[in-house]
């Protein structure tokens, strides 16, 4: 038999901090696109095969109308699938499974956060025995998104305005007409 390759995390002690940067390669990450047709297809058969407290958030988004902002289910963001995606928002929403790696789920979000993807994570029983606490918390998370993206939208807007010009190159102008 052939060795096969895993996974595997290194311990604390030789992991880099740094966040991946973003390539142009792979739809505009560093992946190939054989590597993303495989998050695509592995995040395909996760939606066949979600938990209790997934199908329940699930069926709650189908129900809400939240106007603009949709969240996907599974979507592939990078290499991370996340549990529900909003790429309007630049918002992911993370369920906590028991026995979930947490290792993995923190490298997962920091490398999210590095390209602008805020990372909400929510308990699995959470969501399966107070789910309204759960949506008044992701519709508070929502709200603070759009704040910041909208400050950041309008600090762009103040940085890239066009100048006045002074009135010395006004008078010229004038003059050379």
């Amino acid at each position: 038999m052939t060795d096969r390759k895993t996974l595997q995390i290194k311990p604390a002690s030789e992991q880099d901090d740094t966040s991946p940067a973003l390539k142009k390669k792979g739809r505009g990450w560093e992946i190939s696109e054989k590597r993303l047709d495989a998050l695509h297809e592995q995040a395909r058969e996760m939606r066949r095969h979600s938990s209790e407290a997934h199908k329940a958030l699930a069926a709650r988004f189908a129900k809400a109308d939240m106007g603009r902002y949709k969240f996907t289910r599974h979507a592939v963001i990078g290499s991370a699938i996340v549990d529900f995606g909003c790429h309007n928002l630049g918002m992911a929403i993370a369920i906590d499974e028991e026995g979930a790696n947490e290792a993995i789920a923190k490298r997962r979000d920091k490398s999210l956060e590095a390209v602008g993807i805020r990372v909400m994570r929510i308990k699995a029983q959470d969501i399966l025995e107070n789910m309204d606490a759960v949506l008044q918390r992701i519709t508070v998370g929502m709200r603070m998104r759009i704040a910041d993206k909208g400050e950041a939208r309008r600090k762009h807007q103040r940085d890239s305005a066009p100048r006045p010009r002074s009135s010395a190159s006004r008078t010229r102008n004038a003059e050379d007409r």
